[in-house]
């Protein structure tokens, strides 16, 4: 501005000129058209639409939470923890709002033992907006990474279970999966029981992950319920000790017990050797996870010796003191010869059971027709998978009796030629301990006594009992299965491994099945020693001291008054003194 005369803008040759009416028109219209266009827009966003933009937000922050229920607990029989839960942290991540600083990177790879390389791979996914880093850290590891106060990096809450009896009970109880659901054991068997059902929570969330609100009703969790087994977690990890100082002592591959309580079918103990700790499960193996007491099948040589001389008794065939020619020692069917480990001469039905004579064995089977023993051998369970709910329980092999050449029934009567585990052994053994009835077996803590199944007359399974006490006397095959205090009756076995289509020439399985005490059996006990390398493989030798021991410890721990007068031994030694 040169001066300070007023500009007359009004005097504007532009504002002089006349604009065109439509133009003006045109912009109006625009602007019409525009808010047309938002309100159009905006009823069907609210209105219209609405349905699909309500579902893309919850997508996008809408979330349901699983409210998860306590995982029951399981215990003994004497209600002493087996498996129970404990809140232990887990360390997740929102990938693209994490810090970058690598120094504090580093210590967390290290905190969470694992490569920085694999900690940055698992942060630069694409499209993640959550990753678990590790699950299930201890508490100490927990805090130090919560001190780095790295951003983008959270912790959350899980449960995991706890195995108080380790090893000893670990093929029993099993264990879970790092998302609680049952992966072994009782863990599996039950897990539907355990387990319960989760409950739901609907909320809103922020980018960050925050909870901003709730929406809807809570579903409350339904919590899962607690077990309590038959197992008695003292006589389980007794059981187990002596397993394991028998199989390294023997240096043989692997070993089993089962301990059955007959007058209630409830199972005291089923341990397995090598075992493992449910607690630390890495690098885990086949063998160690095997429950062999019932997942496993083999021939169960002479333990099969007294079902036939019972067969033979309740036929009328014989009596206990029935004399048999069992010289020389040997006999031939269809080509064929069978031995005795020891030749003997006369011997009668009970000496045949103490002596373990397999051509005494033979000579009363073949008076028998085969359908009777396959009846007698099913009655007592081979063949069949015992009623018992656990993962990998298997049956075993019984051919059909019409199959059968001479040869195969002479070896069935000593137990070659069919396979059995070591629990549905022990449970047939129960026919001889129950007077003659065999007896429904059970995982879960029972009360009173269980119903059995008759199999046999009650004369008749006495006089057999009598036949296995003998065989742990001396002069019988297993004297080292006597137990302090305790009258015991028991049968020793000893198989060669099948390798191929024949036999191991130098592979045994050891095993014994008795029953405890004598006069009126409350337990029976059976052992298997798998492989022995030490110069010893008789069941006798490897698997009797097991039995003992385990008799020992298991009357004892059920109040079970010795029937048997204990001899105090006081052992005096000279002391020489030194000046």
């Amino acid at each position: 501005m040169r001066s300070g005369k007023a500009v007359a803008y009004t005097s504007s040759p532009l504002l002089a000129s006349r604009t065109p009416v439509w133009r003006s028109k045109l912009i109006v219209a625009g602007i019409a058209l525009a808010f047309v266009g938002l309100a159009g827009r905006a009823a069907w966003v609210q209105v219209f639409g609405n349905e699909f933009y309500r579902k893309q937000g919850e997508v996008r922050f809408a979330r349901t939470l699983d409210l998860p229920a306590n995982r029951g607990r399981i215990f003994d029989r004497n209600g002493l923890l087996l498996a129970t839960s404990v809140p232990v942290p887990s360390i997740w991540a929102i990938p693209e709002d994490v810090e970058h600083d690598k120094t504090k990177l580093a210590h967390l790879a290290k905190l969470l033992e694992m490569p920085l390389p694999e900690l940055m791979k698992k942060l630069e996914e694409d499209e993640r907006s959550f990753v678990w880093l590790k699950r299930q850290v201890d508490e100490a590891t927990a805090r130090q990474i919560a001190s780095l106060d790295i951003k983008g990096i959270y912790q959350r809450k899980e449960y995991r279970r706890q195995y108080p009896e380790g090893e000893a009970a670990a093929h029993v109880v099993g264990f879970t999966s790092v998302e609680d659901h049952g992966q072994e054991g009782v863990e599996l068997a039950f897990n539907k029981d355990l387990a319960g059902r989760p409950g739901s929570r609907r909320v809103i969330k922020d980018r960050m992950g925050r909870i901003v609100e709730d929406v809807g009703e809570q579903v409350p969790p339904s919590d899962g319920r607690d077990l309590q087994l038959s197992i008695d977690s003292k006589v389980q990890f007794f059981a187990y000790q002596k397993l394991r100082d028998a199989v390294l002592e023997n240096k043989a591959k692997a070993g089993s017990v089962v301990v059955l309580d007959v007058h209630t079918g409830e199972v005291l103990a089923l341990a397995n050797y090598p075992s493992y700790s449910p607690n630390k499960r890495q690098n885990l193996t086949g063998a160690q996870l095997r429950n062999r007491a019932l997942t496993d099948t083999f021939e169960p040589g002479s333990t099969m010796k007294p079902f036939i001389a019972a067969l033979a008794l309740e036929k009328g065939m014989v009596k206990p003191g029935t004399p048999i020619q069992t010289a020389p020692g040997r006999i031939t069917i269809g080509g064929s010869t069978i031995t005795d480990a020891h030749p003997h001469g006369v011997l009668t039905v009970a000496e045949v059971i103490q002596k373990s004579s397999n051509v005494g064995t033979v000579k009363m089977a073949m008076q028998m027709q085969p359908r009777e023993m396959w009846d007698l051998y099913t009655q007592v369970g081979l063949g069949q998978k015992p009623q018992l709910p656990f993962p990998g329980i298997v049956s075993g092999k019984l051919r059909a009796p019409k199959t059968w050449r001479p040869i195969e029934q002479a070896t069935m009567s000593y137990g070659y030629g069919l396979s059995t585990s070591l629990f549905q052994l022990a449970r047939a053994y129960s026919v001889f301990a129950r007077d003659g009835e065999l007896v429904p077996v059970t995982l879960l803590k029972a009360e009173g006594a269980a119903a059995g199944m008759r199999v046999l007359q009650p004369q008749t399974a006495q006089a057999v009992r009598q036949m296995l006490h003998l065989a742990t006397q001396n002069g019988g095959t297993a004297p080292k299965a006597q137990a302090m205090g305790y009258s015991v009756g028991g049968k020793t076995g000893t198989a060669h491994k099948q390798e191929g289509k024949g036999y191991a020439e130098r592979k045994y399985r050891g095993f014994f099945v008795g029953v405890a005490p004598v006069e009126n059996p409350r337990i029976v006990v059976a052992v298997m020693i798998d492989e022995p390398t030490a110069g010893k493989y008789y069941g006798g030798d490897v698997a009797a001291p097991v039995f003992s021991a385990t008799v020992q410890q298991t009357l004892r721990m059920l109040g079970v008054q010795p029937d048997m007068n204990v001899k105090p031994q006081i052992v005096v030694q000279a002391v020489e003194e030194s000046f």
